[in-house]
């Protein structure tokens, strides 16, 4: 009972956060194309977080995992709500870069923080259902954020959205703060601290890649799901100007869509809350991928709000299978030790391709019809989720998708 409280506690705090965030991100959006009116300048947001990640992700994974990691999460949300509050006070979109990258930065540590702690804070056991329940807060911020965003835009102004974020980054700080010290054995034990020399941080890189060739069929499914994902990401990135330059719709029609698609995705993860025990892992990982991806294929299929919702709605229900299916399945197969620096290893890689195909989409709907580049890409993501499908059902891999006792040693 005690773990569920405490599991509850980190719920809230990160739904906080992912409220303010989804505020923020419709605001941000918008911020940046009245600025400028460029697709590309809207684009270049997305391009942001991967830049940081190539800076940072290379040696963070080898702090994350001999750092006190509630400690870690709370400096980096406290470092974040600073910067964003000052973004309001820029008048130049490369200030707002700037600000933004740094954000991105401490975001950076951030995730796979989390990852870890959560790992350590809940049984093998109980984390598909938590995971679900996660999904569940995620997606009710998902629709609950543009919506608000979209009021507050209306009635006051679009930094009073950022200005919210910040504030949501201080909140969860707090929150954090409440929950326990994973990591207070550990220290109570006396284990030395280990300086980080450059020869440390080749011995983390060797561990990882003697874990990625030990974890061969881990890795092969960890690089299907995450370029479905890259090819979201991508996207994503176009799906502002999608809304206003092909469907013809306005700042309040883009946050209503934005707000369908949460509706989508909180159906979903209350379905999937529900259905842990009915469904299993595999089912969520494999399902969940292809329909979302075709939820994509849809929207940008659309000529007109109905049909574009329909794709948003398809989208969100099962997005939030396959994230929690997924999440489940990596926090199984990721030895704790070394999660930190998987993750952030594992990053870096997605942060350069997240670059080139960001990239690679911005410039060619510039040249190009932005609705043809887009399906394109749709019609990739759901290629490969095909091969998602098919590799989760090897029927000699069953055993991958069955919880653990604990979780395996890495190697060292």
């Amino acid at each position: 009972m005690q773990s569920w409280r405490q599991a509850l506690l980190y719920i809230v705090g990160i739904g906080i956060s992912n409220l303010g965030n989804w505020i923020y991100l419709v605001a941000i959006n918008l911020l940046i194309l009245h600025m400028t009116g460029s697709p590309a300048a809207v684009a270049g947001l997305f391009i942001i977080r991967p830049l940081a990640v190539l800076l940072t992700n290379s040696w963070a994974g080898s702090l994350i995992d001999r750092m006190n990691q509630r400690r870690l999460m709370i400096m980096t949300d406290v470092i974040r709500g600073i910067l964003i509050a000052v973004i309001p006070f820029l008048s130049s979109v490369w200030a707002i870069y700037a600000v933004m990258f740094l954000v991105s930065v401490a975001g950076a540590f951030f995730g796979p923080t989390s990852m870890t702690y959560v790992t350590k804070l809940i049984a093998p056991e109980d984390r598909k259902r938590f995971n679900a329940w996660s999904s569940f807060t995620t997606s009710g911020a998902v629709l609950l954020g543009p919506s608000i965003s979209g009021l507050l835009i209306a009635y006051t102004d679009i930094r009073v959205c950022i200005f919210i974020n910040a504030i949501s980054f201080l909140l969860c700080a707090w929150v954090i703060r409440l929950l326990p010290d994973v990591d207070q054995e550990k220290a109570a034990e006396g284990e030395p601290k280990q300086r980080l020399t450059l020869q440390v941080w080749l011995q983390d890189w060797r561990s990882v890649i003697r874990f990625g060739q030990a974890a061969k069929y881990f890795v092969t499914v960890y690089i299907l799901f995450q370029t479905v994902m890259l090819l979201g990401f991508a996207l994503d990135s176009q799906e502002a100007t999608f809304i206003k330059q092909v469907l013809l719709l306005g700042d309040e029609g883009y946050g209503l869509l934005v707000s369908v698609a949460g509706a989508g995705y909180l159906a979903g993860s209350a379905a999937a809350s529900f259905s842990v025990k009915l469904l299993s892992l595999r089912m969520f990982i494999s399902a969940g991928t292809l329909l979302s991806s075709l939820g994509y294929l849809l929207f940008y299929a659309s000529s007109g709000p109905m049909v574009a919702a329909a794709g948003f709605i398809l989208f969100g229900f099962f997005s939030s299978y396959a994230n929690a299916g997924f999440t489940t399945f990596f926090q199984n197969q990721v030895p704790i030790e070394l999660m930190g620096r998987f993750s952030s290893v594992t990053r870096l890689a997605e942060g350069m391709l997240q670059i080139v195909l960001t990239l690679l989409l911005g410039f060619a709907a510039d040249l190009w019809s932005l609705q043809v580049v887009c399906l394109i890409g749709a019609g990739a993501a759901v290629a490969v989720s095909v091969a998602v499908l098919v590799a989760v059902y090897a029927p000699s891999r069953s055993h991958h998708y069955e919880p653990p006792a604990s979780n395996r040693s890495a190697a060292t």
